[in-house]
């Protein structure tokens, strides 16, 4: 591929039965500094995310709500739209699974997967859960039955299904694992290449009407939908504009360079089921997916039950936009489970915003509002770390790249004492001043992908040669 080979990024789908929460803004605000990174650096990109909207949980969720499934749907659609709006991401589309085009496309997935000898239909029991919408082997499941995700019962359900032959991708799995690049981080690669060497079973593909009447309809069956998994995967290709060869699919996908961002539960998922469906389709696979951790709060999962629930409207009204995807971008690990609380987050706040990047901007700007008749001239020195850094998808790294700039900018000042050498040496101080207002310079631009607001008002201060309001005064006092 060249270097500018177009990029494409998309975030798994959230589901669409409850609010949005923590980790849903965390998967979103990394895969949007991803996206104006590279746009950034000359890349033509595709932003993609969306909403999940069919399956038996949402069935059963509208039904308890006393809605209309496409009511319910809509109303959720429009939560994680919202979100879309408050955390300021840039994504190019935002594509739902009720969605005409999404539809056409995924029975379009499904009749060329038929056509290929890789979906039949049979009678089937098997061990549920109604949470994964998927079916579990025993060996999978923790004592008594449960579920390792939702920790609830998992249930018997003996129906007649289609199913897809994922048993015919041992070997084409296996291949596609091996590259070293498929996966980040390494140990998450590892886990879908144990998943697969232990054997993979075909997975049900559709479900009886009769039970679940929300979902796209199988082609040539109209007692059938398709399992939601199935259906929702093929958003990746169908927001492009697939089965259409040429345009966005063509640009992207085709000939692009396709990243995923996913939580490290949906490797089997992303990784295994979706790329076998996509060679069975004869459809390029997936370049590469990213697996983020989850965020616990206080050494524990966040549950209502608890009281430990943090919501992400709750971080913007607290801190605004740019703090908030500064304290996910540092302060939640790229690719582990991180622990926050509100303490921790105010300690940040304090410390690396209020007392770092915005007493940097204070005094910078104050000196040259005061000491430089002109705006200074300024000039963008890249920097290579932080370049790799992203490349390497450490998104933590790049963040602590850009503070040791501030510590090492704000060190500069206190030992050079520009504001005092004033007094005696005007020139040699003028200088000083020009020179932190050129780290200053750079500082807000390698910000610009992660704190994109903040970034532009530090640099119109620059231009105007004029100390901002203070950018951080969200904590009372």
């Amino acid at each position: 591929m060249s270097d500018k080979t177009p990029r494409y990024i998309t975030t798994t789908l959230p589901y669409v039965n409850s609010d949005p929460h923590l980790g849903h803004a965390q998967e979103f605000v990394q895969a949007d500094a991803y996206a104006r990174h590279w746009r950034s650096l000359g890349y033509e990109v595709f932003f993609n995310t969306g909403t999940d909207e069919h399956g038996q949980k949402i069935a059963q969720k509208a039904d308890e709500a006393g809605q209309s499934r496409q009511a319910y749907v809509n109303h959720y659609a429009g939560e994680f739209q919202r979100l879309g709006e408050v955390f300021n991401l840039s994504y190019d589309a935002f594509i739902r699974t009720t969605d005409a085009k999404h539809i056409t496309a995924a029975q379009e997935i499904w009749r060329r997967c038929a056509a290929n000898g890789d979906i039949y239909k049979k009678k089937y029991k098997g061990l549920y859960c109604v949470g994964c919408e998927l079916f579990y082997k025993d060996s999978e499941l923790l004592e008594g039955n449960i579920c390792p995700i939702h920790t609830k019962p998992v249930v018997e359900v003996e129906e007649e299904n289609y199913f897809f032959k994922l048993s015919n991708y041992q070997e084409y799995l296996t291949e596609y694992l091996n590259r070293a690049d498929v996966i980040v981080p390494e140990w998450r690669r590892q886990e879908a290449i144990n998943f697969v060497g232990g054997g993979l079973e075909d997975f049900s593909v559709s479900r009886e009407k009769s039970r679940l009447d929300w979902g796209i309809p199988v082609p040539g069956d109209e007692d059938q939908v398709m399992y939601v998994w199935f259906d929702a995967l093929t958003n990746y290709i169908s927001t492009l504009g697939w089965p259409e060869e040429s345009g966005n699919f063509g640009k992207f996908w085709r000939d692009g360079n396709v990243m995923q961002v996913g939580g490290k539960d949906q490797i089997r998922f992303q990784s295994i089921m979706w790329q076998a469906m996509l060679k069975s389709a004869n459809v390029k696979a997936t370049d590469k997916v990213v697996y983020h951790g989850f965020i616990n709060s206080g050494g524990q999962k966040m549950s209502k039950s608890l009281g430990n629930v943090i919501s992400p409207y709750e971080l913007i009204e607290k801190y605004g936009t740019d703090a908030t995807r500064y304290l996910l971008l540092r302060h939640v690990h790229p690719f582990d489970d991180s622990d926050i609380t509100w303490e921790k987050l105010d300690e940040w706040y304090t410390a690396n915003l209020v007392n770092g990047l915005g007493n940097l901007v204070a005094r910078v700007m104050k000196m040259a509002e005061t000491y430089l008749d002109v705006p200074a001239d300024v000039e963008l020195k890249p920097s290579a770390n932080l370049v790799n850094a992203v490349e390497n998808f450490n998104l933590q790294l790049a963040m602590d790249i850009i503070w040791h700039n501030i510590q090492l900018s704000d060190e500069q000042i206190t030992t050079t004492e520009p504001f005092k050498l004033v007094k005696v040496d005007k020139t040699a101080a003028q200088k000083l001043i020009r020179n932190s207002v050129n780290e200053l310079f750079n500082i807000a631009s390698y910000l610009s992908p992660f704190m994109p607001d903040t970034a532009q008002i530090i640099l119109d201060a620059i231009a105007q040669n004029k100390k901002p309001d203070n950018l951080f005064n969200r904590l009372e006092k």
